[in-house]
């Protein structure tokens, strides 16, 4: 996402504090999956983004992380309004929200999503843009932002889509790792007792990987659709 109402964010004061900052031009390496689970080197890179798009089009509520200048990581819950030619992501935020203070120190953000009443999750690692193009927020605004911004009674800061106060966090993806669930609950609960049992780690799905040449794949065939 780029264009004149983008703020492109600087990533210096990291760099200065000691924490560099990846190019995101550069090649990225995913890492293997920590649980020891099956590769999925034999799963087509249209099998894999299938599954992505069904997890994050199907869990309203992410949990967005940034980084503070003091190095914290810090987690909100955001909803997603929209995913774009693949797994990149738009939310609605207030320009006052301590997020953006974060992303003027480092723009480099995690997206994750998790299903409760199952083993499905995902986490998209990329990088935040501030858009505050006003074509782009009334495509998508929607009334329930209303009630979480507020009205303050001027005509002006009225929650409704012209409120100055609105802006746009464009997540262009870098990495995906994630899981579907691909077992009922029934066949989950029974490997996980006799896992209990005999000592045999239950596999409720299979972990996938994306990195940046398949997700740019990814985005090419949504734009050619």
């Amino acid at each position: 996402m780029s264009g004149n109402n983008t703020i492109h964010l600087p990533t210096d004061q990291a760099v200065k504090a000691g924490n560099p900052i990846p190019d995101p031009a550069a090649p990225h390496t995913v890492a293997s999956d920590a649980a020891g689970h099956a590769k999925d080197n034999n799963v087509s890179n249209e099998h894999k983004t299938a599954e992505l798009y069904k997890l994050i089009d199907g869990i309203e509520t992410a949990m967005l992380t940034t980084r503070a200048k003091d190095g914290s990581l810090v987690s909100r819950a955001m909803q997603t309004r929209k995913r774009q030619n693949g797994v990149d992501i738009w939310f609605v935020t207030n320009k006052q929200s301590h997020k953006l203070n974060d992303l003027e120190f480092d723009n480099h953000v995690n997206v994750a999503y998790y299903r409760a009443n199952s083993s499905d999750w995902v986490s998209v690692s990329g990088i935040a843009e501030i858009v505050t193009d006003q074509a782009k927020i009334e495509e998508l605004y929607a009334p329930d932002l209303k009630a979480w911004m507020g009205d303050l009674g001027d005509g002006v800061h009225d929650g409704g889509p012209r409120d100055p106060r609105i802006a746009l966090l464009f997540i262009r993806a870098t990495s995906a790792h994630f899981q579907l669930q691909d077992k009922t609950g029934p066949r989950v609960l029974f490997e996980v007792v006799r896992g209990a049992m005999t000592g045999e780690r239950p596999v409720p799905g299979h972990p996938r990987e994306m990195g940046q040449a398949e997700l740019e794949t990814a985005r090419r065939a949504e734009v050619n659709k």
